[in-house]
């Protein structure tokens, strides 16, 4: 078996590095480069990717013993047939440890090439740390690294407005652009650096808001032996992830054309306002997997891909899909159809065993977020109540409850949250009311919305009855 390098493939041409990304984790690797690495063979894009370490300890040393090479594995459904593809990734150009050489690291600002940054640091990454005090030893957080850079740029080139640079967050935050923009603008402050240099950020560099969705399962550990054995090489940085992949940027004309996605027939949409379809991410396909947990546990499931298989719960999910969530979401009819439809069969990926205990970790504060806003939509726009996700959410009480049928439920939330719903439990004639009313599970009075706690009663005792009894085809 080969070691995968450069010098092993024979692969001798090289790109000028055209992106830093902050991040070297498993989904920019599947997500990120392999849309950059496309980019390479389809367009004119013609860019490499330098890598920077965001922890002191991470895989960067690894990565650079396979010169940035790796494969990216997609397995899972499109239009219901099986798709089983590798990718060789060759558009990294290997990583920089800013822990080891911060001077080394901010050398990486004064490329000329350069036009894009990337990150995903993790959702607590874009972040301002106040003990993050000088600007000559390297800044704790991912920002703070960032503005450092960005000043190195500005000092190297004077300030020259042609050099600034695009700036493309994938952190699963609002508006995550906006957010790392007013982190750097915090810095600028915090260090109290030129005001030449905070109308630089301002004028000539852009942020991006974006919105990323592909599941990245990462090192396919169970399989690796076999897929080495079929690459005939020690790729120990095998990617595995979901052929689905959708990129959503509020960008102008003129990133688009500096980024052409287009020209190379890859899902990324650049857009005044990603608002809706962030929406409709949160609503369709985080909102069905919340929805779905705790009535398909109920009825002696265990992963998404049962759920979605079983006759009962599968058609429980397409009627709260497409009867209860869509008719509330402001994009046409026909897209939101077939987002539907691209997300129930991700949820049949059979590569993919997705627990649905692994899903219901704060389930509460999940349905708040996700489910709750369609069924108060609906309820606004319909003048009644959507059965199915009404139905859910008694099956999430009683689920909260610990137990069913004499086994221990896997709820997984705060102590506090727990500690509210057990203390609701102890009065179950009453416990709808109780959790409902609660201010501090839903930031308002349930009761307040009509009808809502009639109709969660009701489905909480076909539940109940249904747990006394054999079958387990009640379903609202």
């Amino acid at each position: 078996m080969n070691d995968l390098t450069r010098d092993t493939l024979n692969i001798s041409k090289k790109y000028p590095v055209k992106v830093l990304q902050f991040g070297e984790g498993n989904f920019l690797r599947g997500f990120v480069d392999w849309i950059i690495d496309i980019l390479n063979e389809k367009s004119n894009f013609s860019g490499a990717v330098q890598v920077i370490q965001p922890i002191e300890q991470g895989i960067g040393d690894l990565i650079n013993a396979q010169d940035g090479l790796y494969h990216v594995i997609l397995q899972g459904l499109v239009e219901g047939s099986v798709v089983d593809e590798r990718r060789l990734i060759t558009c990294v150009h290997g990583v920089n440890n800013p822990y080891q050489d911060y001077e080394v690291f901010l050398q990486l600002a004064e490329n000329p090439a350069l036009e894009f940054i990337f990150s995903n640091t993790t959702e607590a990454g874009i972040a301002f740390l106040p003990h993050d005090n000088n600007i000559d030893t390297l800044p704790a957080s991912f920002p703070g690294k960032l503005t450092a850079l960005l000043y190195r740029r500005f000092l190297h080139f004077d300030g020259a407005p042609t050099k600034g640079l695009t700036i493309i967050p994938c952190e699963l935050i609002d508006k995550n652009g906006d957010c790392l923009k007013g982190n750097i603008l915090d810095y600028v402050k915090h260090w109290n650096l030129p005001t030449a240099f905070r109308r630089w950020i301002m004028d000539h560099n852009t942020f991006c808001n974006s919105l990323v969705d592909r599941i990245v399962p990462g090192f396919p550990k169970d399989t690796i032996v076999q897929l080495q054995e079929q690459l005939n090489f020690k790729d120990n940085l095998v990617v595995k992830a979901e052929p689905f992949h959708l990129w959503v940027i509020e960008g102008s004309a003129k990133v688009k054309a500096a980024f052409p996605t287009d020209k190379a027939g890859l899902e990324v949409l650049f857009v005044q306002d990603l608002s809706p379809y962030r929406t409709r991410k949160v609503r369709i396909l985080n909102g069905a997997h919340t929805a779905l947990v705790p009535v398909a546990y109920l009825h002696g499931l265990r992963t998404v891909k049962e759920a979605v298989e079983d006759k009962n719960i599968g058609v429980f999910l397409r009627k709260t899909i497409f009867q209860e969530i869509i008719p509330t979401l402001d994009l046409p009819t026909a897209e939101l159809e077939k987002f539907a439809n691209d997300v129930i069969e991700r949820f049949l990926n059979p590569f993919i065993r997705h627990e649905l205990s692994a899903i219901a970790l704060n389930s509460i504060s999940k349905f708040k977020v996700r489910v709750l806003p369609s069924l108060l939509a609906y309820q606004t726009l319909k003048h009644d109540l959507p059965q199915n996700l009404a139905h859910s959410l008694a099956a999430l009480l009683i689920f909260y409850r610990g137990n069913w049928r004499g086994e221990e439920t896997p709820v997984a939330d705060s102590p506090e949250v727990i500690s509210i719903m057990q203390q609701a439990w102890r009065e179950p004639v009453h416990v709808v009311h109780h959790v409902l009313a609660n201010v501090a599970l839903w930031d308002q009075d349930l009761t307040l919305v009509k009808g809502l706690e009639a109709c969660t009663q009701n489905h909480l005792e076909i539940l109940l009855k249904m747990e006394k009894s054999v079958s387990s085809d009640s379903i609202g």
